[in-house]
């Protein structure tokens, strides 16, 4: 068997501004760099990272935007290119489930401002067209710009959907509010497999696949695409969510997916930093446990880009 690895991080801004502040020599002298760099060196890691255009004032009103950005790694970008590439992500952190009722002009515009930046400080060569929005749920227009914007794939949710029940106490956090704001009629709930119980009963969009469609997708290299808009929808989160995960569970996680063709796997950016009030300090050692695991089972480590059956 030919056995695939893709490995993604969320929600990345803070890097950015650490690196724009802070000027390191190197990007690899930055010590979230250099723990991907150690990954790559080591175990052949490829990494995406999704960007966030700028931070939220959830933190604070210290902000920064991907248009501060430095271009001084530009070259150092290019050179790494092959194991390191930035994907869409979202404008900010807050408010949940941004796109999920998104309109085709919002996604294109919040799509093209982190694209035309990330051509700018780096290259088009660092550009992934694979996207796995802030939450994932995704609208049907929503969907349709990202494909006039060169997107190749979008990450899915999946499970059996079902129309909201009217009441908002069964969604958590005000969800009930993002589902009904200019809602959509694509848009609606399901229950997510999740170790997070908190988040159980979430929402969804287009970007959802049936149990039927999963069943051929989920652990091999194939997907679903879409006859309507032509987006090509997989779901990339085959494997541990590491910032839901303890370490000393990671390497029998890991493991447990090792006889599957395609195991993708992700963590949120926010956690490394001492300063996020859910840090974890084991956020390095997650990863190398990770990858090490993968490198003994004769995994190769792709983008989803790469996957495109002609």
């Amino acid at each position: 068997m030919n056995k695939k690895a893709y490995f993604y991080i969320d929600d990345v801004i803070w890097l950015m501004r650490d690196l724009t502040r802070q000027m390191p020599k190197s990007l690899f002298d930055n010590s979230f760099m250099k723990m991907l760099k150690n990954a790559h060196e080591k175990y052949g890691l490829k990494v995406q990272l999704n960007l966030f255009f700028r931070t939220d004032f959830y933190y604070g009103n210290d902000e920064f935007s991907l248009k501060e950005m430095t271009s001084a790694y530009k070259s150092e970008w290019e050179r790494n290119s092959d194991w390191i590439k930035f994907g869409f992500h979202s404008k900010q952190e807050f408010p949940d489930y941004p796109y999920i009722n998104a309109s085709y002009e919002d996604v294109k515009t919040n799509f093209m401002d982190i694209k035309n930046e990330v051509c700018r400080f780096a290259c088009e060569d660092n550009w992934a067209n694979t996207v796995n929005p802030h939450w994932r749920p995704i609208s049907k227009e929503g969907c349709r710009a990202l494909v006039d914007c060169g997107v190749k794939f979008t990450c899915a949710t999946t499970g059996i959907k079902s129309e909201y029940n009217g009441d908002p106490n069964s969604l958590p956090y005000g969800h009930a509010g993002r589902l009904l704001q200019n809602r959509k009629p694509e848009s609606g709930t399901f229950i997510r497999k999740t170790k997070d119980l908190s988040i159980l009963n979430s929402l969804c969009s287009y970007n959802h696949l049936t149990d039927d469609q999963l069943e051929h997708t989920l652990h091999t290299l194939d997907y679903y695409t879409d006859s309507e808009t032509g987006i090509r929808i997989k779901t990339f989160l085959v494997g541990p969510l590491h910032n839901a995960s303890a370490i000393e569970d990671i390497r029998e996680e890991m493991k447990s997916y090792t006889k599957y063709e395609f195991i993708g796997w992700c963590t949120h950016e926010q956690y490394f930093y001492p300063e996020y009030y859910a840090y974890q300090p084991d956020y390095e050692e997650k990863l190398y446990i990770a990858c090490e695991v993968l490198k003994e089972h004769g995994y190769e480590f792709i983008y989803i880009d790469d996957i495109i059956k002609e």
